[in-house]
């Protein structure tokens, strides 16, 4: 009920100032924004940015890759060797 309450509050804040800015004051913003998303040093970053994401994502992948080809053919030596393990039948495998 908290969270709510506040929401509500904020929200309704939020409003009142926004109106009292007015349209002079978002056009002032926006033309602030647009400057400083045109820099190219702010592109460049940017670009920067979403390459490390990709390489990242990438190293991520392959981390993600070696750990389940370690468990499957662990699982798969388990099973192999005859054992009646009760962890080896629950995997299905």
């Amino acid at each position: 009920m908290r969270f709510r309450t506040g929401l509500i509050v904020g929200a309704a804040t939020g409003y009142v100032l926004g109106t009292k800015a007015g349209r002079e004051r978002y056009e002032q913003l926006r033309r602030w924004w647009r400057g400083v998303a045109g820099n190219p040093k702010v592109q460049e970053l940017a670009e920067r940015g979403k390459g490390m994401a990709g390489q990242a994502g990438r190293k991520g992948m392959g981390a993600v890759q070696r750990g389940v080809t370690k468990v499957g053919s662990g699982v798969r030596n388990r099973l192999g060797n005859g054992s009646n393990d009760v962890e080896a039948q629950q995997v299905g495998v």
